[in-house]
């Protein structure tokens, strides 16, 4: 015991965070160094650096009078914010369409995975997964214009659902339509091409785990839930880390591109009030309070599901 310790000793020092060490891993390595500087350097510049601008949460911020010199207001930012009648519904609108991104898009993101993962003919597979990656590809305000267009009063979506209940009003004044053209739309869109991270996990599944089942009389479903979705139950886990992590964050380019007064109800989220606060009311500083209170519940709500993860699936983020 004693000469297994002894022998470890150096081992430990040579695992220690000196700056002789980091040279030689410097010399040593450097391609991989320079490699990630470009990702430092873009989380830097466009991440760490505009942290400071959450000072103007704190403050009346008048771009002419610069950070320092704003007049400096407390939490009153906050306190216009909750004492307004709009904290309830952008807060109750974003979590809706949130919860219904987790619920709906979520699972059927991995059951596309695994349906593509039971198909035998490669060529057939490849087709499909083009196919439904080609959407991703398409820009945001393309897609909105699409989307516009098919839900007028003259629109396909419209004629075709008019056709059926005899009303031929735009789907997009009304704001009981609003989530299900976001999530449907959603789906059209990113269905393909948020199932690559699960194909390329369902590929690292050993084969062999498949031949023992088969062996062992399992059918096609039981291997499924046999091997494949424990095979994958790790990638599971993280995505869904991250996606509750970002539960306050729905996009709002979308949002922006197809909202209306009409839809407000419904339709305005915190993401697309802040960019009317910020951007169009030029209220920096209420909208920046706005924006650092999203951020502070996303990232609770990302330590309480990595904590939740890693309790009953032993993985994690961290």
């Amino acid at each position: 015991m004693q000469n297994s310790t002894i022998a470890s000793e150096p081992l430990r020092k040579s695992r220690k965070f000196t700056w002789p060490n980091i040279k030689r891993d410097f010399k040593k390595n450097w391609p991989l160094f320079v490699m990630v500087l470009p990702a430092v350097a873009f989380y830097i510049i466009f991440h760490y650096i505009p942290m400071g601008g959450l000072l103007m949460a704190f403050e009346n911020f008048k771009p002419k009078l610069g950070f320092f010199d704003s007049p400096f207001v407390g939490m009153e930012n906050f306190a216009d914010f909750f004492g307004s009648a709009f904290a309830g519904r952008t807060i109750r609108n974003t979590l809706i369409l949130s919860l219904l991104q987790i619920g709906i898009e979520f699972p059927l993101t991995i059951l596309f995975a695994l349906l593509l993962n039971e198909l035998r003919s490669k060529r057939y597979r490849k087709t499909i997964q083009t196919i439904s990656y080609m959407p991703y590809f398409i820009s945001m305000v393309v897609v909105a214009g699409i989307i516009i267009d098919f839900c007028s009063t003259d629109g396909a979506i419209t004629s075709f659902i008019g056709s059926i209940t005899g009303n031929y009003d735009n789907l997009l004044g009304n704001p009981s339509n609003w989530r299900t053209i976001y999530v449907v739309s959603d789906l059209w869109k990113n269905l393909g091409f948020d199932s690559i991270i699960y194909v390329a996990a369902l590929s690292s599944i050993d084969q062999t785990l498949y031949e023992a089942a088969e062996i062992d009389g399992a059918n096609r479903l039981q291997r499924i839930l046999r091997v494949t979705i424990p095979g994958i139950i790790d990638t599971i886990m993280i995505m869904l880390i991250l996606r509750v992590g970002q539960m306050l964050s729905v996009g709002y380019e979308k949002t922006i591109l197809l909202y209306n007064p009409q839809v407000y109800e419904t339709a305005d989220i915190l993401s697309s009030f802040v960019y009317r606060k910020g951007l169009q009311e030029a209220n920096y500083g209420y909208s920046t309070a706005v924006s650092l209170f999203n951020s502070v519940i996303n990232f609770i709500l990302l330590l309480f599901a990595n904590a939740f993860s890693k309790k009953y699936t032993e993985s994690g983020l961290f």
